[in-house]
């Protein structure tokens, strides 16, 4: 979304990191060391100096040159942007020189409101404008109304009814918003959830009531940014802290397990690190899984989606006959031949599969496991690693 050159104000000697926001996961470990290095980058304080920044679509935030900011706020203002659209940048683009905005802070208040302005950047094409100001004012509405509207009068109606500032970015219809401050300064505020994102959480110090007093977390990520969110919300240990789910891509057999209040936030991430390759098949796959195992905690699932491979799901099946078909047509174990159709009895393969395999029917359809080790041991800790000394022992 946009680079940022950091360094701090009173020790410019130490040079400058140039930072592309928002961060990638792999990379903010890294990043938040390497400005500890140039002694800048502090949880709390707005202690790096923007040097310069390059922003090609959002030339608005050039405004922050030589203001101070916190490393986190530039991240969160780049993730919030990035999640804006083609005609959203330009409202915040003109919103921001409306306003005179400059600083990190009152851009994130702003990044909350911009898309309640009206921006005519072509007043050639009234009809244009007169819809796109109908949605910016009413929201999700009929898909029949903007059809029936007359752009032309609504934008009419608007430049002779308010008075507009212009931008160069176009001219800008307040329509009666006011900027409030919606970031406290110190508790950064929820955000959209990002696709790479499986578990949102809301942390904060066990028995606060204040929702003010609490942080955001999206897992997977990196340990030093949930350690940094911990001290933004003043919770000073894992046995001192709250959790709460506020959205989640796990199925339903994952969230029923998860006993979030008593799990470890470090260990949630982890189960939400395993499965961060997953696509909508395996979060179905794991959620089976689940029912068939009966895992005790987060760090049991984790070990079954670390697993995965190791057992076989097929959906929608709760019945032999059901399930015989399925292996002889869709498993890709078999040459199926439609011309024998009649001769095939799904229903006596379906159950001779089951005794060989000891598989069950659940919610989902049918799983069994194939692996080596037994399903005790497969969700204790480092399964992998113990099967292969077990297999060197066994060489010996």
């Amino acid at each position: 979304m946009f680079e940022a050159k950091l360094k701090s104000r009173s020790q410019p000697k130490l040079g400058a990191l140039a930072v592309t926001f928002p961060i990638p996961e792999e990379r903010y470990e890294n990043v938040i060391l390497a400005l500890q290095n140039l002694q800048i980058g502090d949880v709390r304080k707005q202690d790096c100096c923007i040097e310069s920044i390059r922003a090609p679509d959002c030339p608005a935030l050039l405004r922050m040159t030589n203001t101070m900011a916190n490393v986190d706020e530039l991240d969160w203002l780049g993730k919030q942007l990035e999640s804006f659209d083609r005609y959203e940048l330009l409202q915040f683009n003109a919103a921001v020189e409306r306003f005179g905005l400059s600083a990190a802070d009152e851009l994130i208040d702003l990044s909350f409101c911009a898309r309640e302005v009206t921006v005519v950047s072509d007043f050639t094409d009234l009809e244009k404008a007169g819809k796109r100001h109908y949605l910016t004012v009413h929201g999700a509405c009929d898909p029949k109304e903007p059809e029936n509207l007359d752009g032309t009068e609504t934008a009419l109606a608007l430049i002779s009814g308010q008075p507009g500032y212009v931008t160069r970015y176009g001219v800008v219809y307040d329509n009666g918003m006011k900027l409030e401050q919606a970031y406290d300064r110190k508790h950064l505020p929820p955000i959209w959830m990002a696709e790479n994102c499986i578990l949102e959480l809301k942390i904060r110090v066990t028995g606060e009531d204040d929702p003010k007093k609490q942080e955001w977390v999206q897992l997977p990520a990196s340990q030093i940014k949930l350690e940094r969110a911990m001290l933004r919300a003043g919770i000073p240990s894992c046995g001192e802290m709250q959790m709460l789910v506020s959205d989640s891509r796990f199925p339903d057999e994952v969230d029923c397990t998860l006993d979030v209040e008593h799990e470890s936030l470090f260990e949630l991430n982890q189960l939400c690190r395993a499965c961060s390759n997953f696509k909508e098949q395996d979060f179905v796959k794991l959620g089976a899984v689940c029912q068939m195992v009966k895992p005790a905690c987060a760090a049991n699932i984790r070990q079954l989606a670390e697993n995965l491979d190791q057992f076989d799901f097929a959906p929608n099946v709760h019945v032999p006959e059901e399930l015989g078909k399925y292996m002889i047509q869709q498993s890709g174990h078999y040459e199926y031949d439609e011309n024998l159709e009649d001769f095939y009895n799904y229903g006596d393969y379906g159950v001779k599969r089951m005794l060989q395999e000891d598989g069950v029917f659940v919610d989902r359809g049918y799983v069994s496991y194939h692996g080596t080790l037994t399903l005790e041991e497969l969700m204790q800790d480092d399964p992998a690693e113990r099967y292969q000394q077990e297999q060197e022992m066994q060489m010996m």
